[in-house]
Order: structure tokens, then sequence, then C-alpha cells
């Protein structure tokens, strides 16, 4: 009997599935995963409680430092408490992004490090014990199945082999009834060579379909025990899941603030003083501070009498006048005591003049004409940045409190710098000085301050290096 044979026969194709030996290891190594899986999400976590810590910390920075400045800034009335409000918003959601965080660290993070302690545990020859004997089982269930697929591996490579033999037997039988040069002797070999060939594929083709019958018999069972193992582990990989599920839900319900009644009233409480700005209320305010609002000590006629103090009275009742200002018509007397302020000042050289005349009546006339002229030059004389430098010499010139020719080394109307608390400052912009009496600094430059900020906005410093100038007073903040 010939049987048909196909080389393609003889290629195993490659197979996937679950049920081929050995491929059972994946669902094996879903278990060394899952505690991998344990650890990533243990840093995930960690990392996004990093990120809320430093998202706290830059929202304080950004609210203390904006808070100065706009303290500090032109800005006035309702309209500056509604944009301080965003400072103090930023100050609450800081503290609720920390306790974000200490929630992902205390809470989440350490659930998932004592399950993941719980569940795997680790062998002293390496690997965890649960991957074992998932390992160990599978291997069980499949060792009879894969014994009796390797004999049927055998019995099917056999019969393959004897096919072959014969179909080439039978070949070279058919070749040689045309070869005239053969005798009969090795014709009959060839013909018993086919008849061995045919007896030994029968033989083994017998083997082969016993290995596979029994092959198929003990199917139905490799199947039930692996099927049986194959659960076990996924009830292991659910509880898992299920964990995770659980534990994603609570890092959820931490992360989203929108769920906290304190993050609504955060932002409650930001509305209502935005929509209490009222435009309104703080041009009246301006108005009545700054403006045609304000209070006015009018001129009006003063009777002559005897008593300076009369006379000196408005002068007396005036400010401090800010630096800049020019006396003219007062000179400086040895005799003089030194004084702590130009009011002061003004006020003794006044007396001294008044002292000096003998005649009431010429009297009345030079203290008329010192107050009219005193009146007009104890204004404030702004100085820009820009002609500060200029004003400056021409102050000096002017100022004969200030004049080389004056009795003593020291002037006594000079006002006493050295005695000013000297404090450190950090710039917060890049400022390039327009004068040579200005300093220039870069942002985070600190250099100390020597002088309180005048009325115009500067301040008096001196860098590291020596230098001392002038700058913007809103250009830097003090250092805590």
């Amino acid at each position: 009997m010939s049987v048909t044979y196909d080389d393609t026969t003889g290629i195993e194709a490659s197979s996937d599935s679950f049920w081929e030996v050995g491929n059972y290891k994946r669902t094996v190594k879903r278990i060394d995963d899952g505690h991998r899986l344990c650890t990533d999400l243990m840093n995930c976590i960690h990392e996004r409680a990093r990120i809320e810590k430093s998202y706290a910390q830059q929202l304080t920075e950004w609210g203390k430092r904006w808070n100065q400045l706009v303290e500090k800034g032109p800005q006035y009335g309702t309209l500056e408490k509604a944009w301080r409000a965003f400072m103090t918003e930023a100050e609450k959601v800081s503290e609720l992004h920390l306790e974000v965080k200490q929630a992902l660290m205390s809470k989440d993070f350490e659930k998932i490090k004592e399950w993941q302690k719980v569940s795997y545990h680790k062998q002293m020859m390496g690997g965890f014990k649960e991957t074992k004997e998932a390992d160990d089982a599978f291997r069980k269930a499949q060792k009879p199945w894969a014994k009796r697929l390797k004999e049927v591996e055998t019995t099917k490579k056999a019969y393959h082999g004897a096919c072959k033999e014969e179909k080439m037997a039978v070949a070279r039988e058919s070749n040689s009834k045309n070869d005239a040069s053969l005798n009969p002797e090795q014709l009959k070999k060839l013909q018993e060579k086919v008849e061995r060939c045919k007896q030994e594929v029968e033989k083994t083709k017998e083997k082969y379909e016993t290995a596979l019958e029994e092959l198929q018999q003990c199917t139905p069972q490799y199947v039930e025990n692996m099927e049986q193992v194959f659960e076990q582990c996924q009830n292991f990989e659910e509880k898992r899941l299920d964990f995770f599920r659980e534990v994603l839900l609570e890092v959820e319900n931490h992360l989203n603030l929108s769920n906290n009644a304190s993050y609504k009233a955060i932002y409650s409480e930001l509305q209502d003083n935005i929509e209490s700005a009222d435009a309104v209320e703080d041009l009246k305010w301006f108005k009545t501070n700054h403006g045609p609002g304000m209070p006015m000590n009018w001129p009006q006629f003063e009777s002559w009498s005897v008593d300076l103090n009369r006379t000196l009275s408005r002068r007396e009742t005036k400010k401090k006048p800010v630096d800049g200002v020019t006396l003219t018509g007062v000179h400086q007397t040895a005799e003089q005591p030194s004084l702590k302020n130009k009011n002061n000042s003004m006020v003794n050289a006044q007396n001294s003049i008044a002292q000096l005349s003998s005649n009431p009546f010429d009297e009345d006339e030079e203290d008329t004409k010192s107050t009219t002229t005193e009146k007009e030059e104890t204004k404030p004389k702004i100085i820009s940045n820009h002609d500060k430098k200029q004003g400056s010499d021409d102050e000096e010139s002017a100022n004969p409190f200030n004049s080389a020719n004056t009795n003593g080394d020291n002037n006594p109307f000079e006002e006493d710098h050295g005695s000013e608390a000297e404090v450190r400052v950090r710039a917060l912009y890049d400022y390039e000085g327009q004068e040579q009496d200005e300093l220039s600094f870069h942002t985070g430059d600190e250099f100390t301050k020597i002088g309180d900020e005048d009325e115009q906005g500067w301040c008096k410093g001196r860098l590291d290096t020596g230098k001392m100038g002038l700058y913007p007073a809103n250009y830097v903040e003090t250092i805590q």
C-alpha cells in the first residue's frame, strides 16, 4: 500500500497558544509584573506629591512677593483690596495643595506599600513565593500531557521518515525497469527494499496513531488541570486590579479640590472681593485724600503783632520739607546751636533777624518780607530722576548752610544720616543707573540700604563693592 507523503507536513507551525508547552509562563510572569506595578504606582504618587509641594511653595512665594509689590505700588482703594485678594487665594490654595501632598504620601503611598508587602513574599533564593507556586502548579498540570506530546512528535517523525524512504525506494524501482544494464539480482533487491519500506511505514504509522490517541485521551484532564491553575492566578490578579482601582479612586478624591468645601469657599470669597471693587468709591477716596477734596489752610489777612509767634504760626505747622528745598535770606552764625531739622533752622534764623532790628516798624517790614519770601521758597522742589544730579549741584550752591565759608567744619543744619539703620535688600528687577550717583544692579543682587525712602521713591544704598548711590525703592525687597 502506497502512502502519499507531503514535505510540508513535517514543518511544525509556530503557535502562541496558551496550551502550548511552556506558554503558561506569561501567566506566571504577570505575578512578578504585579509587584513591579505596585512599585511603579508608588513612584507615580510620590512624584505627584513632590509636584504638589513644589507648586504650593511657588504659590506662597508668588503671593508674598506680589503682595509687597501691590502694597508699595500706586494702586489704591477697593481695587487694591481686590488685587491683593489673589495673593490671599494663593496662600490658601497653597495650604490645600500641601494637604494633598500629605494625603498622597501618608495614605495612598503607604497603603500600596503595605498591600505589596502582604501580597508578595520574597524568597531567600530570589523571586516571589507566589510566582514559584504558580509555576510549579502549571508544570505539574502540563507534565503528563507534555510527555505524551513528545511521544507523538517522535512517532510522527519516524512515520514521516519511513514514508520518505518508501517514496525513494519506489522511485528507484521504477527507474530500474528502464535500465537494461541491471541484472535480475539487482532488480530483485530493489523490489525487496520497496517491500521493507512499506512494512516500516505501516509499523511507524501504527505507533504514531497510537501515541496520538493516547495524547487525545489525556487532553481533557490536561485542560482541566491547566484551567484550574490559571483560575488561581486570575483570582490573585483580580485582587490586585480591584486594589489598584480602589487606590486610584482615593487618589482622585485627594487631587480633586473641586469636591473640597474649603476650596469652593476660597474662590467664592475671591469673587466677592473682586465684585466689591467700586470705581466710584475709589475715585471719591482719591479726591478726598489727594485731590480737590483735601483741606487747605488758605492765606488770610493777619494783623501785626509784637509777638512773632503769630507771624510764624503758619510756618510752624508746615510739614518737614523734602530734599531739594532751598532757603534764602537766612545767614548762619557761629553762635547758633545745631538743630535736628530744617523747620527749626528756619524759625531760629528768622528770630535772629528779628532781634537785630531796633525799629519796630522796620521789624514789621522785614518780618513781612521774610515771611513772604520763605512761604514761596519753602515749597518742596521735586527733583526728577533725570535732573537729580543738576538739582543737587544747584542746591549746594544756593544753600548757605552747605557753603564752605560757614564757621566750623560741620554744618549744624545738615541731617545726620549716620544714625540710620542699615538693612540688607534684594533686587526684584534689573536696573541700569541713568546718572553717576545712581546704582546699577541685576535681579537677585543683594546690597545694603543705608537711607530711608524719600517722598520721590528713592533710597540710598551701598553695593558690596563699596559704591554708594541712589536707587528706586520699589525695585528691591527687604531680606528677611
